[in-house]
C-alpha cells in the first residue's frame, strides 16, 4: 500500500515550514534513516529522514515552497510490495491546498490582445466573496487596495497579482465600509513602508526563522509588561578564579569562559530567588524546581537558544563542555528540537561586541532574561576607596505579570553577589 509522507513537526512551536530542498527524486529507493529533504522551520534548517522503506513515487510539494502546514502530505512512497510504476494516488485535496504556499501568479505584462469588455468580470458577483488569489489578497492588504472594486484579469474574473500592482493605493475602501478603527490599527501599523525612490536596494525574502522571531518578539513587547533592572558588577574576583580554574582544567582540555560562569551564577540566583524562576500562565503561575538556562547564540539568518538543563547542579566544567557543543551544532543547524525547547530563563551576552549595556526582550513563555554587557576598566569604589576595576553591567528584563520589582531586585542582588564572590558558585 502506498505510504503518504507528511510534513513533520521538527520543533515544538512549528506550525508550518519551508520545503527548502529535496534530497531525493521520483524513482529513488530509500530505506529507514535516509534523508528525504531539508526543511526550514521557525528555528533552523533541519534534515528530515524517513523511517519507512520503499520507492519515491510522487513529490507532492515543489522545492522552495513555503507555508507548508505540519501534517500536510509532501510525498507518496510505494512500499516494498507495491508497484512503484503505478500512478500515485491523489493526496487529499483539502490539506494539500492549505499546505502549499500560494503559487506566484503569472505576470500579465504583454497580453496578446485586450480582453473584450463583455468578458471582463467583476471580482465579486451576486454577494459571493471576492475571487482573488492569496498572493493578490496579501499585496492588496499591504497597499490598501479595495479588491472588490477591481476587475480581475485572471480566469473567471479572478483578481491576480498584476491587477493589484496596477491599481492605485487610493482605491482603498471608504472609511464607512472599513473595519472598526481598533481592529484595523494593527494591520495599518504592520504595513511595510515603501523603499525610498532612487536608492539602490534589493528585497530579501524572510526565512521562516526570521518571520517567527519578528512575530514572537513583537508579541512579547506588545503583551508582556517588561520591567528592567540593572546592576554594575566588579568582575575582578571572577576573572581571577577563572584563570586559576583554567590552569587546573588544562590537562582535561576544558577552558572556562566568563559566559560559562555567568550561566552558573544565573542558575544559582534563580534557585536562591525562586519567585523569579517562574512562568506566567493566565490565571496560574508555574514555579520551576530547577534552572534550565536558554543561551542566545547568533546563527546565519537569526538567533537560536540552546538550553543548558539543570545548570544549577552542573559543574562549571560540565557547563563549559555542554555549551561549546550546543553552540557549535547550533551554528551548523544540527540541534535536535529538545536541545533548544523549553528553558526556564534566558541569558544574552553581547559583551564580546563591546556593548556596554542593553535591555533584552523576554523570550515567551519565559518570564525573565538577563542581558550581559562588556567587562571594562572603570573607576569603581572598592573598600571605600576609588580604584580601577573590571566592571560589567547586567540588566534583567522581567515579566511584571509574574515577577514583582522587589523579587527582580532580589534576583539581581543575588546574581551580583555570586559574580563578585564566585566561590559561592562552587559550594
Amino acid at each position: 500500500m502506498p505510504i503518504e509522507i507528511k510534513m513533520p513537526a521538527l520543533s515544538p512551536t512549528m506550525e508550518e515550514g519551508t520545503l527548502a530542498k529535496w534530497l531525493v527524486k521520483e524513482g529513488d529507493t530509500v530505506k529507514s534513516g535516509d534523508i528525504l529533504a531539508e526543511i526550514e522551520t521557525d528555528k533552523a534548517t533541519m534534515e528530515f529522514e524517513t523511517i519507512d522503506e520503499g520507492t519515491i513515487q510522487k513529490l507532492l510539494v515543489a522545492e522552495g515552497t513555503d507555508g507548508v502546514k505540519v501534517g500536510a502530505p509532501i510525498l507518496i512512497m510505494a512500499g516494498e510490495d507495491d508497484d512503484a510504476s503505478a500512478p500515485a494516488p491523489k493526496a487529499d485535496a483539502t490539506p494539500a491546498k492549505s499546505a502549499a504556499a500560494p503559487q506566484k501568479e503569472p505576470e500579465v505584462a504583454k497580453p496578446a490582445a485586450p480582453a473584450p469588455a463583455a468578458k471582463a468580470q467583476p471580482a465579486a458577483a451576486s454577494g459571493d466573496r471576492v475571487k482573488a488569489s492569496p498572493l493578490a489578497r496579501r499585496i492588496a492588504e499591504q497597499k490598501g487596495v479595495d479588491i472588490s472594486a477591481l476587475t480581475g484579469s485572471g480566469p473567471n474574473g479572478r483578481v491576480v497579482k498584476a491587477d493589484i500592482e496596477g491599481a492605485q493605493p487610493g482605491a482603498a475602501k471608504p472609511a464607512a465600509a472599513a473595519a472598526p478603527a481598533q481592529a484595523a490599527a494593527p494591520v495599518a501599523a504592520a504595513a511595510p513602508a515603501p523603499a525610498p525612490e532612487g536608492v539602490p536596494s534589493e528585497t530579501v525574502k524572510l526565512s521562516s526563522m526570521r518571520k517567527t522571531i519578528a512575530r514572537r518578539l513583537s508579541e512579547s513587547k506588545q503583551q508582556v509588561p517588561h520591567i528592567y533592572l540593572t546592576v554594575d558588577i566588579n568582575l575582578d574576583a571572577l576573572l581571577k578564579l577563572r584563570g586559576e580554574l583554567n590552569k587546573g582544567l588544562e590537562s582535561r582540555g576544558v577552558k572556562l569562559s566568563v559566559n560559562d560562569m555567568l550561566i552558573k551564577a544565573q542558575a544559582a540566583a534563580l534557585m536562591e530567588v525562586p519567585s523569579c524562576n517562574v512562568q506566567f500562565a493566565g490565571d496560574t503561575l508555574i514555579q520551576f524546581k530547577r534552572a534550565d538556562i536558554s543561551v542566545a547564540v547568533s546563527i546565519p539568518g537569526g538567533l537560536i537558544t540552546p538550553v543548558v538543563t539543570s545548570a544549577d547542579t552542573k559543574s562549571l566544567s560540565a557547563i563549559a563542555t555542554e555549551i561549546k557543543d550546543l553552540a557549535g551544532r547550533a551554528r551548523e543547524g544540527k540541534l535536535q528540537p529538545h536541545e533548544y525547547a523549553g528553558g526556564t530563563a534566558s541569558l544574552s551576552n553581547m559583551g564580546m561586541f563591546g556593548i556596554k549595556q542593553f535591555e533584552a526582550i523576554i523570550n515567551p513563555p519565559q518570564a525573565m532574561i538577563l542581558a550581559i554587557g562588556a567587562g571594562e576598566k572603570r573607576p569603581y569604589v572598592v573598600n571605600d576607596s576609588l580604584q580601577i576595576a573590571t566592571v560589567m553591567s547586567a540588566t534583567g528584563s522581567f515579566d511584571h505579570r509574574a515577577i514583582d520589582g522587589s523579587d527582580g531586585a532580589a534576583f539581581m542582588a543575588a546574581f551580583k553577589r555570586l559574580c563578585e564572590n564566585p566561590l559561592g558558585m562552587l559550594a
